[in-house]
């Protein structure tokens, strides 16, 4: 075979992917009898219109996609014409499965998109259109399906190629074409429709037969999947994702260097590898390398950096919030990291940037990317492997996003972590105590404050060195340009558990007392302390009870809609699964709660007697 092509079909609902897919398989003479399943449909709904098929002779094996109209994979199909092999992803129209669009388009040389000739171009086909430009399909061609629907004629098809040929200029593809087709009659899929005489173009097929395959990145490059040792050597495997090295030849991974000592394909031995090829390398010394390290070139490295800006197209139904830790995975190796900015959305139909503080789904932005640590990445346009990123929702585990890096950040280079000379442990044993933060979580009213200031008199009346943050506090100060919304939130606990991080360092017992409604922003503040500094306290009083104590008139308020966004009311409170301490049962005062935080302190030795 000379030549493999990979052609990500995408429309929405009802244009006739899988009956144009269908077609093309059964004009080429590639088509088992059980998969023309929509062809068969689309004969019984509407008619054969003229085309030579019979619905008896097809066996419907996509049973799946016609009971609930949607296809929940990416579906591949092959085509063999002469020397070239289109290999076609069927993905689904449906916007919630954006993502699946875009798993297709990731590794795709073409993209065709498909319209109705009833509807002209929608919401779906500019997204379509923007996220095949962001993922760097060059060639697009605009199949004007159902043309039979119009009589076939030009007037109805002039609009769409007009409106279409401005959108591919503005997203700059290199080849694009628009092409009156009828997948049902097979006009101008593989042969001429004889019916749009008007039409001079190519069909279909001979279009995607002109289209040359993208561009293999130039630099060596080589995720490491895995890492395999034997009684001498380590052999650091996975797939060649750009440029090509040998034997002998010097590769880089971080800021360290070795030569390539050996190269495997499988049990044989190879003098060079090149993109594309699933590889063993060995090096003449051995490096601290582990899954998800990049080795790469000299010549020309790739980025290395703990920040980058990037485009996301967000796929979780919850958005996306600034600031909330996410897992960012970067080939095979999930950082912990943040959306630290976002910059602008995308608008879908003009392409316009938009001021926006977060992204619903099925949204595309743009902004900047922070990770945990050093990662080794290319932008995008230039290799599509270590350009890529994933997004996790580290509760769920759940994709949540993808993303393609544009560019690093210049002052991700520019700084250095500073080493002081006085470190935490000395200035606790200063204090004579262990320092740790107390994290009090609960609705408005719930007692938090009062709580947490009596467990500070408490443990002042021992000598011990505390402060306490609070939630109301805080905000007529260091977040007093935060709302209430959801991104303000998140914002607002970021900072605090920024905070309150120096402040253990500084060795003192931290009393954090914030609404903090979600579960992943008191994980963040978790995770900024070592495990056993960090105890969670769940002030569990009922709302009934919060609203009945309503010391603030809070709730009143947010009942008659003149407060917007209250923890309860109109905005979701995660309570947490496992605190290390609940209290807020009712008829207990606030000195037995105090007392029973307090105690726990003892046992965990951050207060011992």
């Amino acid at each position: 075979m000379n030549e493999l092509l990979r052609v990500v079909v995408c429309g929405s609902v009802d244009d006739g992917k899988s009956s144009l897919i269908g077609r093309l398989l059964l004009d080429t003479g590639n088509v088992p009898t059980d998969t023309l399943a929509s062809l068969a449909r689309d004969s019984a709904k509407f008619g054969t219109r003229g085309a030579a098929l019979d619905p008896a002779l097809l066996t419907d094996g996509l049973a799946a996609e016609r009971e609930q109209g949607i296809t929940i994979d990416v579906a591949w199909r092959a085509i063999t014409v002469g020397g070239v092999r289109l290999l076609l992803a069927d993905t689904p129209g449906h916007a919630q499965y954006t993502g699946n669009m875009a798993t297709g388009a990731s590794t795709a040389d073409i993209a065709v998109l498909l319209v109705d000739a009833t509807k002209g171009l929608q919401e779906q086909t500019h997204r379509h259109l923007l996220i095949t430009a962001l993922m760097g399909v060059r060639q697009v061609v605009l199949a004007v399906n159902k043309m039979d629907l119009v009589d076939h004629v030009e007037a109805a098809f002039t609009p769409m190629a007009q409106e279409f040929a401005a959108l591919a200029t503005r997203h700059r593809f290199a080849r694009a074409a628009c092409i009156p087709v009828s997948a049902i009659t097979g006009g101008n899929i593989a042969h001429a429709g004889l019916e749009m005489g008007w039409y001079q173009g190519p069909c279909l097929l001979d279009w995607l037969l002109a289209c040359t395959k993208a561009p293999v990145p130039s630099s060596f490059r080589l995720p490491v999947q895995n890492v395999l040792r034997s009684d001498t050597k380590r052999y650091y495997t996975g797939t060649v994702a750009g440029g090509r090295i040998g034997v002998g030849e010097m590769i880089m991974v971080g800021d360290e260097t070795a030569e390539v000592a050996e190269i495997l394909l499988g049990d044989r031995a190879l003098h060079a590898a090149e993109a594309g090829q699933s590889v063993a390398l060995a090096l003449d010394r051995p490096l601290d390398i582990t899954r998800g390290a990049v080795l790469a070139e000299m010549a020309q490295p790739p980025a290395l950096a703990d920040q980058f800006a990037a485009h996301i197209v967000w796929l979780d139904p919850e958005p996306l919030l600034p600031g909330r830790r996410y897992g960012i995975q970067l080939g095979h190796h999930v950082y912990a990291g943040q959306i630290s900015e976002l910059r602008h959305r995308i608008d879908n139909a003009t392409g316009a940037q938009q001021p926006a503080r977060v992204l619903a789904r099925h949204e595309i932005g743009f902004g900047n990317i922070s990770l945990s640590g050093r990662a080794a990445f290319d932008p995008y346009r230039e290799n599509r492997h270590t350009g890529a990123f994933l997004v996790i929702d580290r509760l769920t585990g759940a994709t949540a996003g993808c993303g393609m890096i544009d560019y690093p950040l210049r002052r991700a280079a520019n700084l250095t972590w500073q080493a002081t000379t006085v470190d935490q442990p000395a200035r606790a044993a200063l204090k004579g105590q262990k320092p740790a933060i107390l994290w009090f979580t609960g609705l408005s009213g719930a007692g938090k404050s009062a709580i947490a200031n009596a467990v500070e008199q408490m443990l002042l009346t021992e000598g011990r060195h505390t402060i306490l943050l609070d939630g109301d506090n805080i905000r007529h100060g260091l977040n007093r340009d935060l709302g209430f919304r959801d991104a303000d939130r998140v914002e607002n606990i970021r900072r605090v558990a920024e905070v309150a991080k120096l402040m253990v360092e500084a060795g003192l017992i931290v009393l954090v007392a914030f609404i903090s409604p979600f579960a992943a922003e008191r994980a963040l503040a978790r995770g900024l302390v070592r495990p056993d500094e960090f105890l969670e306290i769940h002030v569990a009083t009922p709302l009934a009870v919060c609203e009945a104590r309503d010391p603030k008139g809070l709730y009143r308020k947010a009942r008659s809609g003149e407060l917007k966004n209250f923890t309860g009311i109109d905005s979701a409170y995660e309570p947490p699964l496992a605190p290390e301490l609940r209290i807020g049962a009712e008829g207990e005062s606030i000195e037995q709660q105090a007392q029973d935080v307090v105690t726990l302190l003892r046992t965990r030795q951050i207060a011992p007697r």
